[in-house]
């Protein structure tokens, strides 16, 4: 496999995209488990197409640019899981094409091959939750083509004006998923060890970063609805996360192959010779990726091996590194067969072996296959975790992400947020209310209007008085 892809020929870019297809092509043929956030951003889209304003009248802290991609694919093909996958697929394609296209044009590597994107496929499937259209996979394509702005700046003798571009995309990128934000922090440092930049040129980076994001703001201002924007999206961005010990046995027993190879390959880079002060600087440039995207941790809405896709970059080109500098062909041969088959068994056992216990079946990511309450194409509000009961309904009031939604709704001592929930539930009564968390009851206490509307039917479920 390394000594066909190590051939430089057109042609490999359509032996990429047979592979992918190829790796991915079992899950399909079975079916993968839909997720949790994946069903989110599906409601999301479906809301907006019917007409309600993203974070004022849907409470969820799903980034603005992707809303907007959820809502077109919504308006074209509906509420469609294989459409989330189909185009998350040829996005994949794209990044890895564009990463090897852009290794081999700028001369990163001391010879030109297909590997940067050979191992660039490979660990964009290391789980099945990266099939599919994620904030993180849109945000990282941006992230990206500002690598090969940046890396033509560095290979001139002195920077130009295009550091703009460099900034817009990373402010793109983070409009797409705010952890991406992190990266202007990477270009600005690449920037002023890597590159002749000056001051102003410096100032013109931070500048494109900014300008997207401003002018987002000043829409959602003009709107008359920037106060939801910053408490639903801005505020969230910064909240402080409770993770399950088990996200980070799942995380751990899915990354490590890759983050081994990673590591090794840079520290096959440390020692290696042959190499000239450009190809060193992008050496470091990449390693000041990888910084950046541990940085980025901190901010990630929640902890899946999705979520890890912006380190891709950085590790592909280090086992790229692993690989060239291994002297016997054959080991180097075993072993990325034996990479290989590692990374697909990890892939495909949470998709084909779904009764056995592992590590990394990603179950608090799964969307429960039968919810506990039966209905469907009903419009209902869901009081507390869990999104299972609205895969096979609609969405009513703006409480789509409950922990936004948990601020208001379980704080019922404030006469302010008692109206708010009044008024929201009265611009779209839910036929049912399902409650999860017991609070249904103090609820109703508090807004007898509502209490007159609905009647309890058992198991925390209330219907809608009258229902035609």
């Amino acid at each position: 496999m390394l000594s066909f892809f190590k051939v430089n020929a057109v042609y490999q870019i359509f032996s990429l995209l047979i592979l992918l297809i190829l790796i991915r092509m079992p899950v399909y043929l079975v079916g993968l488990p839909q997720l949790i956030p994946e069903l989110q951003w599906m409601l999301v889209g479906e809301q907006i197409n019917k007409g309600f304003v993203m974070y004022a009248e849907i409470w969820d802290n799903t980034a603005p640019l992707s809303t907007l991609v959820y809502a077109g694919l919504d308006g074209l093909f509906g509420r469609s899981q294989s459409v989330y996958q189909i185009v998350a697929l040829f996005l994949t394609y794209f990044q890895a094409v564009y990463f090897n296209v852009m290794v081999n044009n700028r001369d990163i590597l001391a010879k030109r091959n297909y590997l940067p994107g050979l191992f660039y496929l490979l660990f964009m499937n290391i789980s099945f939750d990266c099939c599919t259209l994620s904030p993180v996979l849109m945000a990282t394509t941006f992230v990206l083509l500002s690598l090969g702005t940046l890396v033509k700046q560095m290979n001139r003798l002195e920077a130009t004006d295009e550091v703009f571009e460099i900034g817009f995309l990373i402010g793109i990128a983070t409009l797409f998923y705010p952890p991406a934000g992190v990266f202007i922090l990477w270009a600005t440092a690449s920037l002023l060890f890597f590159s002749g930049t000056t001051l102003r040129q410096h100032s013109l980076s931070i500048f494109g970063f900014i300008f997207p994001l401003s002018l987002t703001a000043l829409f959602f201002y003009l709107s008359g609805t920037y106060e939801a924007f910053s408490r639903n999206f801005i505020s969230s961005v910064f909240q402080l996360r409770q993770y399950d010990l088990n996200d980070f046995r799942s995380l751990l027993a899915t990354l490590l192959l890759p983050i081994t190879f990673g590591v090794l390959g840079f520290l096959r880079l440390v020692n290696a010779v042959g190499f000239n002060n450009y190809q060193i600087r992008c050496q470091q440039v990449m390693m000041i990726w990888a910084i950046a995207g541990v940085v980025s941790i901190g901010l990630m809405p929640f902890l899946a091996p999705m979520q890890f896709i912006i380190f891709v970059p950085a590790i592909a080109f280090f086992t790229v590194s692993f690989f060239n500098n291994t002297k016997r062909a054959w080991l180097a041969e075993l072993t990325c067969l034996g990479l290989f088959a590692a990374v697909l068994l990890i892939h495909y056992q949470a998709v084909y072996f779904k009764g056995v216990e592992t590590l990394v079946q990603l179950k608090s990511l799964k969307l429960k296959e039968e919810p506990d309450i039966k209905l469907s194409n009903k419009k209902i509000l869901v009081l507390g975790d869990g999104m299972e009961e609205y895969k096979n309904n609609y969405v009513a009031t703006p409480y789509i992400n409950w922990s936004l939604a948990k601020y208001e709704l379980e704080n019922l001592d404030n006469y302010d947020n008692v109206i708010n929930i009044l008024r929201n539930v009265e611009n779209d009564y839910p036929e049912f209310i399902i409650d999860k968390v017991n609070l249904a009851p103090k609820l109703f206490k508090r807004i007898p209007a509502l209490a007159r509307k609905y009647h309890s039917i058992g198991n925390g479920v209330y219907e809608l008085n009258n229902r035609i």
